[in-house]
């Protein structure tokens, strides 16, 4: 059997194509080749962009953060200076404006609430007078409240901020300051008459507590960006190179069915012209050739016969080119029916053919095509180049994967020739190696000089 004779041979096992390859897509002609170092700087520099862009808003959100946690601790300050240091000293006396109740008053703001950030108080009645200022000429002063000053005055504990306007008339002596946070609250006198507390904070030290909140978490946030670009950079270093590969890849394969598409119409055109060509004109004589002469019946009837026979010759041969050309309906016919074809070919050969098809039903329409095309590439082989007396094809399914065996008992070949005939321009197995790494397949081949060739395809299902 062929079989046998293969297996028992020192044959070279040639395994020319891995299902692990990469699966590989039509590239663009007019694609530029990438550049790994292109690549790589251009994801270093996306990646920079949104460094920059991520410290930028975080330094954003840290300082807002920062700055209204400050203005908060501002309120709290006032609240709780209102509440345990201004209205326990707040007397009838300080209401009146009594010198010496106002000097007490004084002192203890000065000692206690008068330090740090806090520049300036103001104590006012409901009426818009200030009782109170740490700036005495403000004292017994009349000013219009602003709807929230007179909101917070009626509301006790009531605390509101806001930017100090420095253009108003009570606050002209805040000036120097350039900028100020004032926050008010409504506090109560002895009699319960209400009243409004106002403390000045340096606006400066609320904005440098955004800062140092920006500060306090931009290293280690900026750092883990930074780490994070560090170590993307050798990922993106191997993506780049493997998407170069990807891209010569996938230029030698529309190199290679260029190439073999040139060499399908060439032998295509070379068989219809020294075949069937060849047959109709001869045949075309032989016809004229009885027409002009005499010939006697048993004459005329053996040239019709042969007539018929060389016209079905070259039919069967036309036949096979169609199938060459467009394969049979895979999936009305089945994979054994277009085995079944390309078995007539090789026997109108003259090579005797054992099919083996009955496993190769129900596979999905684009497993069978890879099946036959590649059926279709060796069958072609050992009609031209092998010199086989005896083919065996094989077809069938086996846990979960497709398989194509073609055997024959011709001359074979080493494994040096195999490179030789595909650098040499025979692209025939390459493309349909190629094709079969593309869907995850494998293609092996196993000859040795004398001792025929065995060709196995692989296949997964789904």
């Amino acid at each position: 059997m062929v079989l046998g004779r293969l297996s028992g041979c020192p044959a070279a096992a040639i395994r020319l194509y891995d299902p692990r390859m990469v699966k590989l897509r039509r590239p663009r002609a007019d694609r530029e080749p990438l550049s790994t170092v292109g690549l790589l700087v251009r994801f270093t520099a996306a990646g920079l962009i949104v460094l920059l862009s991520l410290a930028a808003l975080i330094a954003f959100v840290a300082r807002q953060a920062g700055t209204e946690q400050a203005a908060e601790s501002a309120r709290q300050v006032t609240y709780v200076t209102a509440r345990g240091v201004v209205e326990p000293r707040l007397t009838a006396g300080v209401i009146a404006g009594q010198p010496e109740a106002l000097r007490a008053f004084d002192t203890a703001m000065r000692q206690y609430v008068l330090q740090a950030s806090l520049v300036r108080v103001k104590l006012w009645d409901a009426d818009g007078r200030v009782v109170y200022s740490d700036e005495p000429r403000l004292i017994g002063t009349r000013f219009p409240l602003g709807p929230d000053e007179a909101e917070a005055l009626r509301v006790r504990g009531s605390v509101e901020s806001e930017v100090s306007d420095l253009s108003r008339p009570e606050n002209r002596f805040e000036i120097p300051y350039r900028k100020l946070l004032e926050v008010y609250v409504g506090v109560r006198g002895p009699n319960g008459e209400p009243m409004l507390f106002e403390a000045y904070f340096r606006y400066q030290a609320v904005t440098e507590a955004g800062q140092a909140a920006w500060q306090r978490f931009a290293p280690p946030s900026l750092g883990a960006l930074l780490l994070l670009e560090l170590v993307q950079i050798p990922f993106a270093w191997s993506l780049a190179r493997r998407v170069q590969r990807q891209q010569r890849d996938r230029e030698r394969l529309l190199r290679h069915a260029v190439e073999a598409s040139d060499a399908e119409r060439r032998r295509i055109a070379g068989e219809l012209h020294d075949g069937v060509v060849q047959e109709l004109t001869g045949l075309n004589y032989a016809l004229d050739a009885m027409r002009l002469g005499n010939p006697t019946e048993g004459q005329r009837a053996e040239l019709i016969a042969d007539s018929a026979s060389r016209l079905r010759g070259s039919i069967g041969s036309l036949r096979s080119l169609l199938v060459d050309i467009y394969p049979p309906n895979l999936v009305e016919e089945g994979l054994a029916s277009a085995l079944a074809e390309l078995a007539a070919g090789l026997e109108r050969a003259g090579i005797d053919v054992r099919l083996e098809t009955e496993e190769a039903e129900h596979l999905p329409p684009a497993v069978a095509a890879l099946l036959f095309r590649a059926a279709q590439e060796v069958v072609r082989n050992v009609a031209s180049h092998s010199g086989a007396r005896e083919v065996l094809i094989s077809a069938g399914r086996s846990d979960g994967v497709a398989t194509l065996v073609i055997d024959d008992d011709g001359r074979g070949f080493d494994e040096s020739r195999l490179e030789e005939r595909s650098t040499g321009g025979h692209l025939g197995l390459r493309s349909i190696g190629d094709l079969l790494a593309e869907s995850g397949g494998m293609l092996t081949v196993r000859a040795a000089p004398g001792q025929g060739t065995r060709v196995e395809v692989e296949v997964p299902v789904g």
